[in-house]
Parts: structure tokens; sequence; C-alpha cells
């Protein structure tokens, strides 16, 4: 026999817990003996679970990966409601520490054969009498395996103090069941050559022991002062950005209508001007289809009151100006451009329109409440709409002003009472 598995051995005993977080769902789930954070590196990416923890007795092996755990840029970017925080402990499985009570899922990973006899006594106090989680995954080697691989006899590696055989696993397993409240199903990985599975069994054997109902309330109750133990030592937590996070929640939204407003106002001067943007396409896909953007058009055009100015009465841009600009041209005759115009996107087109803002803000009211208490968003007295300064065509005024200026107008900004006065000047 070939003594390489494919995939490696290593990964099919990932993949086995793998394959029972995606089953079960467990919310709390912590690796003891996690060495350099392997498994938890792909549990991390299974968001049904929120408390993800690491232990093991060599702190050097987890600062070695563990920033690896750390949230990725699009965590940021793109946070989900989904809530993890990552915990690592430097400490022993031999030791309580009450913050590992009550997980729904510990996982054994090729650890016990490191420990002596002695130790895996208390390992197995410490797991099923004092964690008293719904499930622990077990996996250890097979020594029955080991003559199928071509090395000298002995054990698989140097620190091993014992390779159980089946019925040597199936004995400590079904004692710990009898004493601690569990039952055990056996199963394993590494698939023995055709013709030898039933006289060798698998590579690694695996017991999955589950809590018996009605046991955990008792063996709570029996620790004397267990809440008080703290015996490892943190080494990293980090907690990755969610939505449940009001800060977070707030900043997604507020990107979100900036964007989808600054979307609607464009749609809206195209439909005014004549004149086509091509990123109008892509606001139409993005917002399922044209009956949003017609839903949008009509709620805009209502009563003939598309746009605002900040705090002003709703009316046409072409109607409302907040300042103007005075020069003298080639003639000396007198010309003013009008400046600062708003555009106003009713939230209630935002919120009907785009399904992510309902789903993140829940309602309406809701939505304005969040929007008014930030700075980045200027919301009507009413705050009914997002007020928008019409960009373009102020770039385009301080473009021609400054042109102005170049070829020798003078240019300035003056009240009524001023303006009288330079008109008599000259």
């Amino acid at each position: 026999m070939v003594s390489v598995f494919s995939p490696p051995l290593h990964r099919q005993r990932h993949q086995f817990v793998i394959d029972f977080v995606k089953r079960n769902k467990p919310k709390k789930v912590v690796d003891l003996g996690c060495s350099e954070c392997g498994l938890l590196q792909k549990l991390k990416f299974h968001r049904e679970i929120e408390l993800l923890v690491g232990v093991d007795i060599n702190g050097a092996n987890i600062k070695k990966k563990m920033h690896g755990l750390a949230p990725m840029s699009t965590d940021y970017l793109q946070p989900s409601f989904d809530q993890l925080r990552i915990e690592l402990y430097q400490g022993s499985v031999t030791q309580e520490d009450a913050r590992l009570r009550g997980f729904d899922l510990v996982t054994s990973i090729e650890l016990i054969e490191h420990l002596t006899l002695a130790d895996v006594e208390r390992f197995s106090k410490v797991v099923f009498g004092y964690m008293i989680p719904v499930a622990v995954i077990v996996s250890t080697p097979n020594f029955e395996f080991n003559h199928l691989f071509h090395q000298p006899a002995g054990f698989r590696h140097s620190d091993h103090k014992f390779e159980w055989t089946r019925a040597e696993f199936k004995s400590w397993a079904l004692k710990v069941c009898l004493e601690y409240g569990y039952e055990v199903e056996f199963t394993g990985v590494g698939q023995a050559p055709p013709g030898q599975q039933d006289r060798v069994g698998f590579c690694s054997q695996i017991g999955v022991f589950r809590r018996l109902e009605g046991r955990q309330d008792g063996n709570m109750l029996s620790g004397d002062d267990a809440e008080d133990l703290f015996s490892y030592t943190l080494l990293y937590s980090i907690n990755y950005p969610s939505l449940h996070n009001n800060n977070i929640l707030q900043r997604v939204l507020v990107s979100e209508v900036l964007y989808w407003a600054e979307k609607m106002k464009r749609n809206w001067i195209e439909e005014k001007t004549g004149e086509r943007d091509d990123t109008l396409a892509l606001c139409c896909a993005e917002w399922e289809g044209e009956e949003c953007l017609r839903a949008s058009k009509q709620h805009m055009e209502m009563e003939d009151k598309p746009t605002a100015a900040c705090g002003a009465e709703m009316k046409n841009p072409e109607e409302h100006h907040e300042s103007e600009l005075f020069w003298t041209n080639g003639d000396g005759q007198q010309e003013s451009r009008k400046l600062h115009r708003c555009v106003s996107v009713p939230l209630a087109v935002l919120w009907s329109c785009c399904p992510k803002l309902s789903d993140l803000s829940g309602s309406l009211s809701n939505l304005r409440h969040i929007l008014m208490n930030d700075p980045e968003v200027k919301l009507s007295q009413d705050g009914s709409a997002v007020l928008l300064n019409d960009q373009e065509q102020d770039l385009d005024e301080e473009e021609e002003a400054r042109d102005l200026e170049d070829s020798g107008y003078a240019v300035c900004s003056v009240s009524a009472e001023t303006e009288e006065d330079w008109e008599k000047n000259v």
C-alpha cells in the first residue's frame, strides 16, 4: 500500500469536522490542540459559527499563523449580519477554564495520543465532565493500520505516548459515555486497501460523542466554584465586522443611500436634458429592471416638484438658486449665473426600490431616523427626501467662471445693494 492518501489524511480529518458543522450548525466551537490553526482557518468561513476558539499548550505554534484568522478586506467592505468572534488561548487540555464551558462542539483531532494515560483521564474529566459540550469529535491513530505503512515498527510520531487499537479506543469511549452521560458513534477517515477495511479499519479512528438529554443540569451544578477558573492565557481575539453593530450598520446604510440617490439623480437629469449616461443601463440592471426606474421618475415628478434647495420649498431647479455670480462681458453688460442647486430624492422611493435598504433598515421610519443623525446625508426639512447638490452644473459653472477670469472678466459674488453701486461705477 502507498502511505500517501488522496486527499491527504489531515485534510480528510478536517473535512470530517467541516461536514459535521454543515449538518449540525453549531454556534460555539472550540478546537483543542489547535497547533497552527489549520482547522480554524477553514471553520471561520462557516458563518453559522458565532464563537470560534482554539487552545494549544504551545503558544509559539499559535502565534505563527494566528493573524491569518483576521477578517479580510471584503469582510469590512461588505459586512453581513453574521457574527463571529475568534479567540486563541495557550493552555493545557488537562486544566479547567470557565470560558470554555457550554460549547456546542469540541474537537480533539490527533491530540490524545500525545498525552500520558493519566492525562487522558484528566482530559476526559475536563472535556466531558466540566466543559459539558453538546458534541465532541475525537480522532486518534489506529494502531492496527500501522503495519500497512512502509516504515519501521512503532508509533507514527516520536511524541506519541500510545496508539490505540480499535478495541482500546472503543473501551475508553464507552467508559466516558457511561461516566459522563454521552453516547458515541465510531467511524474514521483513511480507507484501507480493497479487501482489508474490515481487518484493519480506518487509518484515523474517530469517535463522535453526543450528550444525552437531561444530563447537562446535574453536571453543571456539580462544579464547586467552577465558574471562577481561568487557567488559559488569551493570545488573540478578534470580532468580525457585523451589521449587528449599530455603527457598521449606519455606515453601510449611508453608503447605500448616497449611492442609489446619486443614481436616481442622474436618471432624472437624463430624462430632463435628453443626454444619455451609459451608467444608467447598469443602474437599471441593479434595480431589478425598468419598472423600478419608472416608479422613481413618477415619484420625483409628482406635482411638478422634483427638486428642492436645502431647507427651501420644493421647486424646479431652473427656478431656485441660493447665490449668484456677477461679471461684465465684453460689452460692459452685467451677467449672472445661479449656483448651489439641489436635487431631491424621496426616501420612500429609495426604500421601496432598493431591497438592500429595506432589508437593512427594517422600516422607512427607522431609515429616516438613522439618516437624520449622520452628517454625510442632507435631508429636506420634513425628512422625507435626500438632498443632493447638482454637482455637474456647479462644476460647469466654476469652470466657466475660471475661463472668464483668465480672459480678463471680473468675477465676484455680491448682494443687490452692492450691485447697484457697482453699476454706477461702470
